[in-house]
C-alpha cells in the first residue's frame, strides 16, 4: 500500500497542511486508490512546508511547498507512482539541506508518526530506558558523555543528577521546563509534537538515575498542539507500561504529567515555573537553595529542558563515548 506522509506539525498546519491532508485523502477515495495517509512530525525544513511524501515501496521522494491548491495536479500528475511535477524534489534524503545532517535528537522526528509506539520502537526507541533498568550507575553515564543543559546555560546535566541522587528525602521529581519563551525559537514545539516519546523516554531515565517516582512536563500555554500530543502520548506510554508501576516489567516505576502554563514569561525561570507548578503566583525564588536540593514542593528536584531530556535515550542506547564524540572540544 502506498503511504502519504503530510506534517501534523504546527508550523506545517498553520500554512494548510491539515487541508492538503483532507484533500489528499478525498481525491485517493474518489479515485478508488487505496492509501495509509499519516500524519509525521515536520522535519525541519519549513521553506518547504507543507512537505508531502510518498513511499509506494522504493523509498519515500518529497512534494513541496504542496499548498491546497495544488493537490488536483499532484494527482494529474500521478505523483503517487512518483509521477513528473514542478514540486517534486526528488528521495526525502536526497534533499540537498537533509543529505548533510546527521540527527541524534531529532532523527525520528518526521520519520515517524508521533503516536505510534511501534514505530518509535522500530527506531531504536526505548532501548535507551531498557539499558538504564539494567545499568548501575546511569549518573555517571550521563557525566561522561559530556552532556550539557541544552537550554543555554551550558550546565553539566550529570552533575545535577548526581546532586539529586545523593540529597536525602522521601520523594524526589523530575521536571522538564518546556516554557520556551524566547522569540522565534521552536525546537522544542517540534520535538513534542513530531517525537513525544523521546521526552518521555528521557525523563524516565532520569528518574530511574535519581530515584524519582513522578514527573512534570511545564508546557506553554501557547502551545496547545505540544499539550495535546504529550498528553496522549503519555496515555500510550502508560498503557503499554513504559509509564507507572513496574515499567517495562520491571521493579522501577516512574509516572508523569503534563501541566499548561498560564502564559507568564517569567516562568521560563526554573524556579518561578516551581512556584506556577505548586499552584502559586509564578515568581522567581532567592536561591539558594538549589532545586536539586529543595525544589518542587521542598523536594530534590532535577530540572532540564526539552533538548536535554531528550538527549539522554541515545545516551544510554550508545554509550556516553558515542555522544562525547559529536560535536567539538567541550560542546
Amino acid at each position: 500500500m502506498t503511504i502519504v506522509y503530510v506534517p501534523g506539525d504546527s508550523a506545517a498546519r498553520s500554512i494548510g497542511a491539515d487541508e492538503v491532508a483532507t484533500l489528499i485523502a478525498a481525491h485517493a477515495a474518489k479515485a478508488g486508490i487505496d492509501i495509509e495517509l499519516r500524519r509525521n512530525g515536520s522535519r525541519g525544513a519549513l521553506w518547504l512546508e507543507t512537505l508531502v511524501e510518498v513511499d509506494n515501496g522504493a523509498g519515500r521522494y518529497a512534494y513541496g511547498p504542496v499548498n491546497p491548491s495544488d493537490v488536483d495536479s499532484l494527482f494529474t500528475s500521478d505523483f503517487l507512482n512518483l509521477g513528473t511535477h514542478p514540486l517534486a524534489l526528488g528521495k526525502s534524503d536526497e534533499i540537498e539541506w537533509l543529505a548533510t545532517q546527521d540527527r541524534l535528537t531529532f532523527a525520528r522526528v518526521g520519520i515517524i508518526e508521533p503516536l505510534s509506539l511501534s514505530q518509535y520502537e522500530a527506531h531504536g526507541g526505548l532501548t535507551g530506558l531498557r539499558a538504564a533498568l539494567l545499568h548501575k550507575d546511569v549518573v555517571g553515564e550521563v557525566l561522561a558523555s559530556g552532556l550539557r543543559g541544552r537550554g543555554g546555560a551550558g550546565f553539566p546535566a550529570g552533575i545535577k543528577w548526581r546532586t539529586v541522587l545523593e540529597a536525602a528525602g522521601d520523594q524526589k521529581y523530575v521536571v522538564c521546563n518546556a516554557d520556551e519563551g524566547d522569540s522565534g525559537t521552536f525546537a522544542d514545539r517540534m520535538l513534542m509534537e513530531g517525537d513525544p516519546f523521546t521526552l518521555i523516554e528521557g525523563m524516565a531515565i532520569a528518574g530511574i538515575a535519581v530515584g524519582a517516582t513522578y514527573g512534570y512536563i511545564y508546557i506553554r500555554s501557547e502551545y496547545p498542539s505540544a499539550i495535546e500530543v504529550m498528553n496522549k502520548a503519555i496515555e500510550v506510554a502508560r498503557s503499554a507500561g513504559v509509564l507507572g508501576e513496574k515499567i517495562l516489567e520491571s521493579k522501577k516505576s516512574f509516572d508523569l504529567e503534563v501541566r499548561a502554563g498560564a502564559g507568564s514569561y517569567v516562568c521560563g525561570e526554573e524556579t518561578a515555573m516551581l512556584e506556577s507548578l505548586e499552584g502559586k503566583r509564578g515568581m522567581v525564588r532567592p536561591k539558594p537553595p538549589l532545586p536539586a536540593l529543595s525544589g518542587l514542593f521542598g523536594k530534590p528536584t532535577v530540572i532540564n529542558n526539552v533538548l536535554t531530556l531528550a538527549s539522554v535515550p541515545a545516551i544510554l542506547k550508545d554509550g556516553a563515548k558515542s555522544y562525547q564524540d559529536r560535536g567539538v572540544d567541550r560542546s
